[in-house]
């Protein structure tokens, strides 16, 4: 080159240049001329049929704002509407990501194989500019220029229907201002160390399914039909796609009434077919591809909890299922992993499942495809005897006096839980009785008679302490076809007596008498003294319920001394409990005392065994005394009464000793004592909806110049009548001079509406004192007050055994 002569360039430069000295004419640059590519628009338009979704919608835009970028996974079962959010949050966010939006179906649930990133990676790049012959041929620098071309954007990326972490993450943009939205089926937690948000997408709340048929079909119709659409998006459970083909259905038929449809899906055998006849929409496929997914273990235990009698099971019943099924203890935790990251069930509380219906329906078909029918009833059986082995630990905890027959199992279990004192065992109980009920069904259906009747029986503490007695009279009246089917006269005998005071406990006293003297008969046929006793003093009780004191003194009178011929103190101590309270009620506490005395003596030695009725002698007790006058005694024991059933939670005899201290207070003359007493007791017989509060009402009447009632009643309660007159004697707290009434408790099931209807008056009848036996209605987690269910003492006498 010439001395003085140079060939510099500095500074940056856009394309191609030229270094040249004296340049004559024009210069030409080989290749076509290149424009800047059009910003990638790949969004799909947002589903006509989106609801709602205002909380998972939230969630996207709180951890956007929250760290200026997001990768955001939306999982939830097939059919639920995850990718119609991920569109329709995406929509309405569309100015912020001014670079573009890239879509890619990752094909992670359908009937080919997932999507590789490769192929995704190579379009996306292509979309972004990138010449295709520029696409490097491996995946790893695919990654590499990917993340180069996106270091600098704002991009937002959508990735439907994600099998794998692994398949997103090498998806995953470099920038900083970047949004990416994944929609799985699987919870794809391992996406967690890159910076991802779990959402789960659940069903549609009730509201929103009606409105999205309303929608879809013509709100008019569907307002014209209000409660049969409420029914149909009930049985759609609120997924989206199931209420979408019913919708179709719907519109395609002008004619059909949305009734008439709910009338065709009602037979469950039927309803995935009746919701997959629509044109590119099936449920049946929708679950299939997630169903095919699973490894083999999975898929059995799958199929095996699609036949559980119940909508809820625990993780104690899983490890028994997932065991008789292969799987070795160890790995059950991870295999039900698995069913929560597909989303075939779902975790209700911790270590409790369920399964949506749809998917429940689902996996009884591949039960009934893939399983040959005696593994099925053997899976059945197994589940029935789980429970009968789980209760019977309960019941031996909660009521450890009681006789039992022996119970036969089929197959051994391992599984059954433990309980380390009362409160477990109740708990448990509580959680579990609408299984029991249900086990106790589907075995009587099935044929099991032994079993049926094992069900019911081991049914006794759960029916003691929370009531229910529409269920007491499922159970029990079950138990006596049962235990004649099975053909043991004994059997029969214990059900027997167990339904004639359930029968009373709603006064069907006619009933009650029918079936108690059965019970009567056939423990005389089989040779069970003690049986024989047991259920003559059902039949005592009876005639104190129905007003025929003097009958029921006698009866007692003849029960008690048949029972001190038998090696059995508690019973003994009952009787004379139930004979001495029946006195006080009568007007003759001092004969009472004496029995009264006794009893005391029995269960204070028997406390530990059962702490109910030792507190409840105490009660017995204080009335007495209050009947002789003996107030510094009858106050003695109404406090201790207090203290032992504030203990035990028990709200209604709780309230019974504090009216006593009220009307103890009100002997002395201690108004202001006497009024915080009743005031207390009135509240709580107020939350339990008990038919005591009246009584309580109208001596606080006395005391408050008539402002009783309208202070202490809750809104809602029955009107009481005839609360302003003064008393003519002075009560027992137990009895007045009609026969004690049975609370119908709070609430609305259908127990309670029946009473209230057979008792326009509010007398519904009442047990007398025979209740021993019976825990109270505990409160356990306020069973009485929220669930509404028969705020009584219970009668109990179900020590039975085997005679012999």
């Amino acid at each position: 080159m010439p001395s003085g002569t140079s060939n510099e360039q500095s500074g940056n430069v856009s394309g191609s240049s030229v270094q040249a000295g004296v340049i004559h004419g024009g210069v030409y640059f080989g290749g076509a001329h290149v424009e800047r590519p059009p910003i990638p628009r790949q969004l799909p338009a947002p589903s006509p049929n989106f609801i709602n979704r205002t909380n998972e919608l939230s969630a996207l835009d709180g951890h956007l704002a929250e760290r200026g970028n997001l990768v955001a996974v939306l999982f939830g079962p097939g059919g639920v509407g995850k990718s119609a959010l991920a569109r329709q949050w995406a929509h309405g966010r569309l100015d912020r990501f001014v670079d573009g939006q890239l879509y890619a179906d990752l094909r992670g649930f359908s009937d080919t194989e997932p999507l590789d990133p490769g192929v995704v990676l190579s379009a996306f790049l292509r979309a972004l500019g990138v010449a295709p012959d520029r696409i490097p041929p491996h995946l790893a620098e695919q990654v590499t220029l990917y993340r180069t071309v996106t270091a600098n954007s704002s991009l937002l990326v959508i990735l439907d229907d994600a099998y794998s972490a692994a398949q997103v993450r090498t998806l995953l943009p470099a920038s900083t201002s970047a949004a990416v939205v994944v929609t799985s089926r699987r919870r794809l937690t391992g996406l967690l160390p890159d910076g991802a948000c779990l959402v789960e997408v659940g069903p549609l709340p009730a509201p929103e399914a009606v409105e999205l048929l309303g929608r879809a079909v013509g709100r008019e119709r569907i307002l014209r039909e209000a409660a049969p659409a409420e029914e149909l998006a009930g049985i759609c459970g609120g997924l989206p796609i199931a209420l979408v083909v019913a919708a179709a259905r719907l519109a395609s038929r002008p004619k059909l009434t949305v009734r008439r449809m709910v009338d065709d899906l009602a037979d469950e055998a039927q309803r995935l077919t009746r919701l997959s006849v629509v044109e590119g929409l099936s449920i049946r496929t929708t679950f299939q591809f997630s169903y095919q997914a699973l490894t083999a273990e999975a898929s059995v235990l799958y199929r095996r909890l699609a036949l559980h009698p119940g909508a809820e099971f625990g993780m104690d019943l899983i490890s028994v299922v997932a065991g008789a099924g292969g799987v070795d203890g160890a790995r059950v935790g991870t295999v039900v992993g698995e069913l929560l990251d597909a989303n075939l069930v779902e975790e209700v509380t911790e270590d409790r499942f369920r399964y949506h219906d749809l998917l429940r329906l689902y996996a009884r078909e591949m039960s009934e495809q893939d399983d040959p029918p005696d593994d099925r009833l053997a899976a059945v059986r197994l589940m029935l005897e789980f429970y009968l082995a789980a209760a019977r630990r309960a019941d031996r905890v909660v009521t450890p006096y009681r006789r039992r027959l022996p119970y036969v199992y089929q197959q051994a279990l391992d599984g059954p839980p433990e309980f380390s004192d009362r409160a477990a065992a109740l708990g448990w109980l509580d959680r579990e009785r609408s299984n029991l009920l249900e086990a106790g069904r589907v075995a009587f259906d099935l044929g099991l008679h032994e079993l049926t009747w094992q069900l019911s029986d081991v049914a006794w503490p759960l029916l003691l302490y929370f009531k229910g007695y529409q269920e007491r009279l499922e159970i029990d009246e079950r138990g006596v076809r049962a235990a004649q089917a099975w053909g043991n006269m004994w059997a029969e005998a214990v059900m027997l007596k167990r339904l004639g005071r359930a029968c009373s406990r709603v006064g069907a006293h006619e009933a009650a008498e029918r079936h108690g003297r059965a019970a009567v008969d056939r423990y005389r046929q089989v040779g069970d003294i003690q049986g024989v006793i047991d259920a003559e003093e059902g039949l005592a009780t009876l005639y104190a319920d129905t007003g025929r004191e003097d009958q029921a003194a006698e009866a007692y009178a003849r029960v008690l001394a048949g029972r001190r011929t038998l090696p059995n103190a508690r019973s003994v101590g009952l009787s004379c409990l139930n004979l001495g309270m029946l006195r006080t009620r009568t007007g003759r506490p001092a004969d009472a005392l004496p029995l009264l005395v006794e009893a005391g003596q029995i269960f204070a030695e028997l406390s530990e065994v059962d702490p109910y009725n030792a507190a409840r002698v105490l009660i017995g007790l204080a009335d007495a005394y209050l009947g002789t006058g003996d107030l510094a005694a009858a106050e003695e024991s109404a406090i201790e009464a207090v203290r032992r059933m504030a203990e035990l939670g028990t709200d209604s005899e709780r309230a019974e000793a504090v009216f006593l201290l009220g009307r103890i207070a009100r002997r002395r003359g201690d108004d202001e004592a006497a009024r915080q007493h009743y005031r207390e007791a009135a509240a709580i017989f107020a939350a339990l909806a008990a038919p005591r509060l009246p009584d309580v009402l109208r001596r606080l009447d006395e005391l408050d110049g008539g402002v009783a009632e309208r202070q202490h009643v809750p809104a809602g309660a029955p009107e009481v009548q005839g609360s302003g007159g003064p008393p003519a004697v002075e009560q027992s707290s137990h009895h007045s001079e009609q026969p004690d009434r049975q609370s119908a408790g709070s609430g609305q099931p259908a127990e309670a509406t029946r009473l209230v209807a057979a008792y326009p008056d509010g007398d519904i009848p009442r047990p007398g004192p025979d209740d021993g036996e019976g825990q109270p209605g505990i409160r356990h987690q306020q069973a009485l007050a929220d669930r509404g269910r028969l705020a009584v003492v219970d009668d109990g006498h179900d020590d039975v055994g085997q005679p012999g």
